[in-house]
């Protein structure tokens, strides 16, 4: 699915207008991304948590070239899901 997809489905759901739907789903991205850009995590009961994981400095090897190069650590931004949405995921036989 596409954000032009889900765009769709949500827009058919609330009956809202698709350029209402749009920027809105725009602004929630956006919040995720300054959120997680500033260090601050996004918890939604029952769906999941936008987090960043610290990834430690690590030596990691140019294969190309034959030599080694370090990697300073850094943030990456991660989701986990809630367990109810696990659970939810995991009882839909497909």
């Amino acid at each position: 699915m596409t954000k032009a997809d889900l765009i769709v489905k949500v827009a058919e759901k609330t009956g809202f207008d698709k350029a209402q739907v749009s920027d809105t789903v725009e602004a929630f991205f956006a919040v995720v991304k300054d959120s997680l850009t500033e260090g601050e995590n996004i918890y939604v009961r029952g769906f999941g948590s936008f987090i960043t994981k610290k990834r430690a400095q690590k030596v990691a090897r140019n294969i190309s070239k034959n030599t080694a190069i370090v990697i300073d650590e850094h943030f990456v931004p991660s989701f986990k899901p809630a367990k109810v949405f696990v659970e939810q995921v995991k009882g839909a036989g497909k």
